[in-house]
């Protein structure tokens, strides 16, 4: 066997002292969402895996925060030295604070049907706009002095507005015309971008608008119609033209507007703005794989494919996991207490359901094949149905006939739990700590991935 020399060895030390270093990258968008830096990295929604994902400087993934109140996070916004503002899909606003492993400090709901949330100018701006994240097709029609974008304090309560609304032709579709994107600078000034409006508005610190940019995407610009129903199904011809916000890093802090180049928002493209002016000074066009912009140390765009940056966040384990809590004990269906030790030293899959849920309906055939699939020594299945109306509960369970222990929750569940929306599961290793939450029906293929964790885990002593 041969040994490398010392005169070798420094020759390696040279040829890796030469090397380029590697680019420094601050990420704007994620898919469809806004991303922030905090702390020396790039925060990012997931909201397909119903978590926040933070990247260093080279986009690798460094820390993932999942929380049952993150169940769709559609956008992040620093507010303080260590806490995200974190606008869901259904518009609450949920802060976690990062630096003590993503801990829930408090929420609110939307002032909106749905809202969603900016906050800047030393994290004491907080302001919120209709979301374009969800967009009711139909609301009920608001006064004309209603505020355009609203003003929050950092509890979420309402302090003030600026501008008004626009009044449709169709004062049902109040909400998909002043729905749009919202951020806001260092020195507390807010820009906004409607969702279905070739515009870009600036608005100064003291409320007055600053600057109107318009790409000229369209020779003109009608309110949204309605097309043709297709049965039940109302249906809007509306151009979608913007999607999010970002404002860059210093020294420059350019406003960056990811949009769209056709009325669906399939071909996306990004405007670099001047703040100072409203002038666009680029734009490039995205590639179908392209989902995620980033800019360099030199001000320069690059995009990625958002699937290849995210694939390493499974790999990024948690310093620990944390404890399922709090510990349940609830009646079974022949009235006998059964508490969450009860399943201690098995993997466990803690399922929340309603008989009122439809997707629970679709859910119930695979969880039972699950169940089947394992032996009770190494997995159970505890179904925690939060039905108020025990009638309706019991119907249910003799229609599906689930093969696993159900509990009856009584409707309090929720108010525990923290959790969004019906189904939610939680799976639990052999020591009652999560392992992963789950967020609604996924499918089959979502069913397949949990039995491959369920494997892999119950392998586990």
């Amino acid at each position: 066997m041969r040994r490398a020399t010392g005169g070798g060895a420094a020759l390696l030390l040279a040829v890796i002292a030469c090397r380029p270093p590697a680019p420094r990258f601050t990420l704007l968008f994620l898919g469809r969402s806004p991303a922030a830096s905090l702390g020396g990295l790039s925060w990012a929604p997931d909201p397909e895996h119903s978590r926040l994902v933070a990247f260093d400087h080279e986009l690798h993934v460094t820390h993932r925060i999942s929380n049952p109140r993150l169940a769709t996070p559609m956008a992040v916004a620093p507010l303080g030295p260590a806490e995200l503002l974190v606008t869901e899909r259904t518009g609450e606003g949920v802060v976690v604070d990062t630096s003590e492993g993503g801990r829930v400090v408090r929420e609110w709901e939307s002032p909106d049907v749905a809202s969603l949330y900016a906050a800047g100018g030393g994290g004491g701006r907080v302001v919120a706009t209709r979301s374009p994240y969800y967009v009711p097709q139909l609301s009920t029609p608001e006064p004309d002095t209603a505020p355009l974008i609203r003003l929050l304090d950092t509890l979420g309560r309402p302090t003030g507005g600026l501008a008004t609304i626009r009044r449709p032709a169709t004062p049902l579709l109040d909400y998909v015309v002043n729905a749009g994107a919202v951020a806001v600078g260092g020195d507390g000034a807010v820009y906004y971008a409607p969702l279905v409006r070739d515009e870009i508005q600036k608005y100064v610190p003291g409320g007055q608008l600053a600057w109107t940019t318009k790409r000229g995407l369209f020779p003109s610009e009608p309110d949204p119609e309605f097309l043709p129903a297709k049965g039940a199904e109302l249906r809007l011809k509306a151009a979608l033209v913007n999607v999010a916000l970002a404002l860059g890093p210093p020294p420059d802090g350019r406003l960056y507007a990811l949009g769209s180049d056709d009325s669906a928002a399939t071909r996306l493209r990004v405007d670099v703005l001047d703040p100072a002016t409203g002038a666009i000074l680029a734009t490039r066009h995205l590639g179908p794989r392209e989902t995620a912009v980033a800019v360099n140390a030199s001000g320069a765009l690059a995009v990625f494919d958002a699937d290849s940056l995210l694939a390493g966040a499974d790999r990024v384990a948690p310093a620990t996991r944390e404890q399922f809590g709090p510990g349940f004990a609830l009646p079974d269906l022949a009235g006998d207490t059964v508490t969450l030790a009860r399943f201690a030293g098995r993997v466990t899959l803690v399922n929340f359901w309603a008989s009122w849920c439809d997707p629970c309906r679709e859910e119930f055939p695979h969880m039972a094949e699950l169940y089947r699939e394992f032996d009770r020594r190494d997995f159970e299945i505890a179904g925690v149905s939060d039905d108020v109306d025990s009638r309706r509960m019991l119907a249910f369970v003799r229609e599906y006939r689930p093969p696993f222990p159900i509990l009856v929750g009584g409707g309090r569940m929720k108010q525990l739990y923290h959790y969004r929306g019906l189904p939610y599961s939680v799976l639990l290793d052999r020591k009652g700590r999560v392992i992963e939450r789950i967020f609604g029906f996924g499918g089959a293929e979502e069913f397949r991935k949990l039995h491959d964790t369920i494997a892999n885990e119950v392998r586990v002593p």
